[in-house]
């Protein structure tokens, strides 16, 4: 199906040096049967290699590339890409992942003109290890779906939306990543879209396919103090400790404490963070020094004692 041009849709493309990768996606763009869009490459490689890959595709696709000098990073890159749309929907597309089939625009411009009220589309997905090529679809559980119309806070549960380019928007819908962050910065936009009023739409069809790699940025900063606490200490202080009264905020600050193993307050100014801490998660701390970390990491039991430490510590979370 054909919309006329105001339905453009925009593919914005933050693009960094492999060829291979680029190469994949376009391909699956040129196969798609929706064709009314563009192709916006924004381009932080330190070279030309990229510029020059994609002459060839200006013939298939109406292509404008940008290069930036200096290169702008994660995720300012993906914010500069999309600030180029004259789309009425943009949909942002890592340049290692790929559409999933030929009618994955289709669906979801169909899913954004269906729903008028709806700001933005969000489809299930599969992983695949760029290395070995296998596959793992990802369809969230419905009720996951409504938990989080119901309440955003529900997304520190699991964040069911998934990666960037699962996601498509209408451009009259402010929809920018928080260019002080790259580990939690995809979650952490979610949460500031939905706790605005945002709708959505969610397609339980894996329309993307995800390049996983150890290369990555999420896979690189797994489990590395370094990353994680400054980043979801400044996530924590941009939403309000008030979040923490929620015992999925409160769960998902006591994993990450465990699982990077911080032990006191010294772990975490070391780890980067030095604008204060919270009387409520140093109380989490004086909880779990309590315990072995292989006895924290035994599910059931960590379950437990968070909850415990979230019912005696109620009181404190506003401090």
């Amino acid at each position: 199906m054909l919309y006329p041009d105001k339905h453009l849709v925009s593919i914005c493309i933050p693009a960094y040096k492999n060829t291979s990768f680029l190469e994949r996606l376009l391909a699956s763009l040129h196969i798609q049967t929706y064709k009314n869009f563009e192709v916006i490459i924004s381009d932080d490689s330190p070279d030309d290699t990229v510029k020059n890959f994609i002459i060839p595709y200006k013939d298939k696709f109406r292509i404008f590339y940008f290069k930036n000098s200096p290169s702008l990073g994660t995720p300012a890159n993906w914010n500069f890409a999309m600030n180029q749309a004259k789309g009425e929907f943009i949909k942002l597309i890592h340049d290692d992942d790929w559409l999933a089939n030929e009618h994955s625009l289709n669906l979801m411009v169909d899913a954004l003109l269906n729903n008028e009220d709806a700001d933005f589309v969000f489809s299930a997905y599969s992983n695949v290890d760029l290395e070995t090529n296998k596959s793992l679809s990802v369809i969230a559980n419905l009720k996951s779906i409504e938990l989080i119309k119901t309440n955003p806070l529900n997304l520190f549960r699991s964040n069911v939306i998934g990666p960037p380019s699962v996601i498509m928007h209408r451009r009259k819908f402010s929809f920018e990543y928080d260019e002080k962050l790259k580990w939690v910065v995809d979650f952490e936009g979610y949460m500031r879209c939905l706790q605005s009023g945002s709708k959505f739409v969610y397609l339980p069809e894996p329309l993307m396919n995800i390049g996983v790699s150890n290369l990555q940025v999420t896979k690189a900063s797994s489990r590395i103090r370094e990353v994680e606490i400054p980043e979801n200490f400044y996530m924590l202080r941009k939403q309000g400790l008030q979040i923490l009264n929620n015992i999925w905020v409160f769960d998902y600050y006591w994993r990450l404490l465990r699982n990077v193993v911080i032990r006191d307050e010294k772990d975490i100014i070391d780890a980067g963070w030095k604008d204060g801490i919270p009387l409520v998660l140093k109380k989490m701390l004086v909880w779990q020094k309590y315990f072995p970390i292989n006895v924290l990491k035994v599910g059931i039991i960590s379950k437990a004692i968070m909850f415990l430490c979230f019912v005696t510590t109620s009181k404190i979370i506003d401090k």
